[in-house]
């Protein structure tokens, strides 16, 4: 059983509203524009397809896709958009749920993989890309960078959008690399806020190469957003590109233990 935390029906009727800057041409189109590249004239899987944010438009330009979707809630929204024929979606976790067929193209995007709370699940869903990719395929995740160093000295909180409708912040257990994120949205006219939160595991960078050299992919490119700017110190989210290699064994150096 994945520890992804399950949308219910009420959060998936609400996700496409709340995500209008998300699904905004001026995010949606470099995001597009990345993923069509890399997926050329293969097929595209995307673990966590949801309400087919970028899925549906991805199809429309032509890439084949198919999803995977933890929550029926989810995927019930997506099909009212695209039936079943032109954008297959299969229930279950990102983690262990096989689909036919290989792709030249796996992807997570929106820090969906933070979703997983355990190290371990996080590592089998990267065994899972590798599993759907043909030799030679990609998986993409894009990912924010953990900001500890925001954190004042003592504290566990950082807030990361304080705007008229929407207070959000952020909770850190520094032990278990999980992070809560608290949300108090307004809703309706008579000017009350629900209260919601979701936890995820944060991970590095680092820490995902090595989930990637586990499950026999390679470090490819790695970005700041889906422009392709550079990645620095101070970016605050990442775009990562593996490939599988052509061959087995292809592109892996030996670990050199010294005894």
């Amino acid at each position: 059983m994945t520890s992804s935390e399950l949308w219910d029906r009420a959060s998936a009727e609400r996700y496409d509203a709340e995500e209008t800057e998300m699904s905004s041409a001026e995010v949606l189109g470099p995001t597009l524009d990345f993923l069509a590249e890399l997926a050329g004239e293969g097929r595209a899987l995307e673990f966590a397809v949801g309400t087919g944010r970028v899925a549906v438009p991805l199809r429309e330009r032509g890439v084949p896709v198919a999803g995977i979707e933890f929550s029926a809630h989810m995927a019930a929204v997506l099909r009212r958009k695209v039936d079943e024929e032109t954008l297959p979606v299969t229930l279950g976790d990102m983690a262990t749920t096989v689909v036919p067929g290989e792709f030249s193209l796996v992807y997570l995007v929106y820090n969906t993989i933070s979703n997983l709370l355990t190290q371990d699940e996080q590592v089998e869903c990267f065994r899972n890309a590798a599993r759907h990719l043909a030799p030679g395929g990609r998986f993409v995740i894009e990912l924010g960078v953990p900001p500890l160093r925001l954190l004042p000295p003592t504290q566990v909180a950082v807030p990361f959008d304080v705007s008229a409708h929407h207070i959000g912040f952020d909770t850190f257990d520094l032990v278990e690399q999980i992070l809560v994120s608290h949300h108090l949205t307004q809703d309706g006219e008579d000017g009350r806020y629900r209260r919601s939160a979701s936890r995820h595991r944060y991970a590095w960078p680092a820490e995902l190469d090595l989930m990637a050299r586990i499950a026999g992919l390679d470090l490819e490119r790695r970005v700041a957003d889906w422009t392709g700017a550079p990645f620095t110190d101070a970016s605050t989210n990442h775009i990562s590109v593996w490939r599988k290699p052509l061959r087995a064994g292809a592109g892996h150096f030996p670990i050199m233990v010294r005894t």
